[in-house]
């Protein structure tokens, strides 16, 4: 059984607009209708837990029962951190998931993520203890410790940038956050860093410039422009 969290909790504060990015209309639906879409058609996906605050659970519920998202079976409280969110939503399917299923973490703010990408991350997960996409980071990137003067030159053929979603064998995954403190968990910025640092084997698969996650205004327009076939 593989079961998807699809995190909604964020408050877009980068965004400057009146509403979490996740939630702005775009072709009269919501942005997380269009990430919801593709996990509810995708075969292996099982079941979907939302993690969505308070004041936002009716919006993502209408929408969900709008475009009959059926395999939503439930919602989980946002926490205070990203992670943290994560947590609520391996709590809230901790009685339901065997020890050897998969978990798969994704970022409502991410609508164009591909059949393939969540299938190699289910694959790798599945093969090893966890999976994550990453792309080729193109740039030459220096390290500073200030900000102003250059530390050392990092080689780019090592570098890679990760994306969602995110999988793991759902039991692994989970004993680590109740063995951690919180403070580890809220210190955690990638859902597979905490992984990693407890000795989970995690996979790379092959990511997309595509898969972009919507952080800026920049951002939302190129997903406009792709969503109407102009790229």
């Amino acid at each position: 059984m593989n079961t998807a969290i699809i995190l909604a909790g964020g408050v877009g504060s980068r965004m400057g607009v009146d509403r979490p990015k996740q939630f702005l209309m775009v072709q009269d639906k919501p942005i997380i209708s269009y990430c919801l879409d593709i996990f509810q058609k995708h075969s292996a996906i099982d079941s979907i837990v939302i993690v969505v605050s308070e004041q936002w659970q009716d919006f993502a519920e209408e929408y969900v029962q709008k475009y009959g998202v059926t395999k939503v079976k439930g919602y989980a409280p946002a926490g205070q951190s990203r992670q943290h969110s994560i947590y609520n939503g391996l709590k809230c399917i901790d009685k339901n998931v065997p020890d050897t299923d998969i978990v798969i973490v994704h970022d409502a703010a991410r609508p164009l993520v591909s059949d393939q990408i969540i299938s190699d991350c289910i694959k790798g997960a599945t093969d090893y203890d966890g999976a994550m996409p990453v792309i080729s980071v193109k740039d030459t990137v220096y390290q500073s410790k200030d900000g102003q003067e250059i530390g050392c030159l990092l080689k780019r053929s090592e570098l890679f940038a990760g994306q969602a979603p995110e999988s793991f064998k759902f039991r692994k995954y989970f004993d680590i956050h109740n063995q951690v403190t919180d403070e580890e968990i809220g210190a955690t910025a990638g859902s597979s860093e905490i992984a990693y640092r407890h000795g989970m084997e995690v996979r790379m698969v092959k990511g997309s410039e595509r898969n972009l996650k919507i952080t800026t205004i920049e951002d939302l327009e190129t997903f406009e422009t792709i969503l109407k076939g102009d790229v």
